[in-house]
């Protein structure tokens, strides 16, 4: 029974990794990564990159980014995220700055909450493509319709030992939130 609800999990992280939904929404999500001195990682750029080529292609009118800061950091992921997009053309009062979380449940509770009180219903998440289940599950769970669009470019995706090591991190990462709901970002690889 464990092999097969493993199984089943890890079939439908790799399952959804191969969606990319591109419906109108009210806004696009970009969750954070790391980002060193308010430049972002080469993780967070890729992700970064496909949510302005989602915005310029007109699926959404709204960028926001998401992510908090570590111990010690002068800037945000958010903040980061803000200073990509803006510097790569996307308007400033575009871009909504969401500068909370230090997981992925913090940050999309926090990007939800934003979302809803602007009175935003949907939202198209970017993320890594083994990440959009978890991602998606829990912007849901926020109460917001949501659906991802995964960036395929940056070191997360380049070999099949990465691959293979994510989705197993997501598999075991999902079916974590989805027994505590509590966020399991610590499990095998550092993001």
């Amino acid at each position: 029974m464990l092999a097969l609800i493993l199984g089943g999990t890890g079939f439908h992280v790799w399952q959804q990794a191969r969606q990319d939904d591109r419906t109108k929404a009210d806004a696009v999500v970009v969750l954070g990564a790391a980002q060193y001195a308010g430049r972002p990682s080469p993780i967070l750029e890729a992700r970064l990159q496909h949510a302005k080529n989602l915005f310029d292609r007109g699926v959404a009118g709204y960028i926001i980014t998401g992510g908090g800061r570590r111990t010690g950091d002068r800037y945000t992921e958010a903040e980061a995220g803000l200073r990509w997009l803006t510097s790569h053309g996307v308007p400033s009062d575009r871009v909504i700055v969401v500068g909370e979380g230090s997981d992925t449940l913090g940050t999309i509770n926090a990007v939800a909450k934003t979302a809803l009180d602007r009175g935003w219903r949907t939202a198209v998440i970017v993320s890594d493509p083994w990440h959009s289940l978890r991602a998606r599950t829990m912007a849901h769970d926020a109460g917001l319709s949501a659906w991802t669009s995964p960036t395929h470019r940056g070191p997360i995706v380049q070999t099949r030992e990465i691959q293979i090591k994510y989705i197993l991190r997501e598999t075991a990462a999902l079916l974590y939130y989805r027994v505590f709901n509590a966020p399991a970002d610590d499990i095998g690889v550092d993001l």
